[in-house]
């Protein structure tokens, strides 16, 4: 590698790991970056994942605080979510690099879709109040049957993954913003190690690439989490909005056009 692609994957993880420690999105930047520089769609979405999982560690370190309170969710959520990003792997392997280059297109649009209606999306699951009691504990089982079908997608692919669970998360009842994004973190980062070791059983990892954007990941989460209320989220969003409709055009017109 050369030293201009080094620092473009190093920056492009710092921003992903930031981005996806403050709500999700992350795989919009390092995906694109990956296959910039030449990467095979197929292997640049698993050492996107492997990278990213790998830098969770600072975003969990950087929410420690709120690890306790989280504590009884996760027998609910681990379970699925480690089948379905195991299942989503799997899916993934099944693919080959010309059907796959041709899924990128509405796969970058979809998730792009889904972190620009992020809001109206909160605003539905209805983030800011609790589900009413006679309807909770359906609604916790339609979460966790909702989480399996995240794990899924995560797993084969996973731009957008923390957006949908923070709007099911707030369905549920939890309101705790930071609470929420531990958990998040927690179960996104289950489901790509679940990814990721498949992945790499499979050969599938550009190994040099995923080393130099581990280290990016790791400050980035780190950051992200630490400073997740710094952060002008608003600019944040159209930035990464702009990256995920741009990335979608240019992936249509050479998977389709050219």
């Amino acid at each position: 590698m050369s030293l201009i692609e080094i620092l473009g994957l190093v920056l492009a993880a710092v921003a992903g790991g930031a981005i996806n420690a403050v709500a999700g999105g992350g795989t919009l930047v390092t995906f694109p970056a990956l296959l910039f520089f030449g990467t095979p769609p197929i292997i640049a979405n698993a050492t996107s994942t492997l990278a990213l999982v790998m830098g969770t560690s600072g975003g969990i370190y950087g929410y420690r605080r709120h690890l306790k309170p989280v504590r009884p969710w996760l027998w609910r959520f681990v379970p699925v979510s480690m089948i379905g990003g195991l299942i989503g792997a799997v899916l993934l392997t099944w693919t080959g690099n010309k059907t796959f280059s041709r899924l990128v297109p509405f796969l970058i649009l979809f998730a792009t879709v889904l972190f620009l209606s992020q809001g109206a999306f909160r605003r539905f699951a209805n983030l800011n109040g609790p589900a009413a009691p006679h309807r909770r504990y359906q609604a916790i089982w339609g979460a966790i049957l909702f989480q399996l079908a995240v794990a899924i997608y995560g797993g084969y692919f996973g731009a957008g993954i923390g957006i949908l669970m923070l709007a099911s998360l707030g369905f549920i009842g939890l309101s705790d913003i930071h609470e929420m994004n531990t958990l998040k973190t927690i179960l996104a980062s289950l489901i790509n190690l679940v990814a990721a070791v498949w992945l790499t059983y499979k050969g599938l990892i550009h190994w040099p690439k995923a080393g130099v954007m581990t280290a990016g990941a790791l400050l980035g989460y780190f950051l992200g989490s630490h400073y997740a209320q710094r952060i002008p989220q608003q600019r944040v969003r159209r930035i990464i909005t702009l990256i995920g409709f741009v990335m979608s055009a240019v992936t249509f017109y050479e998977g389709f056009l050219r």
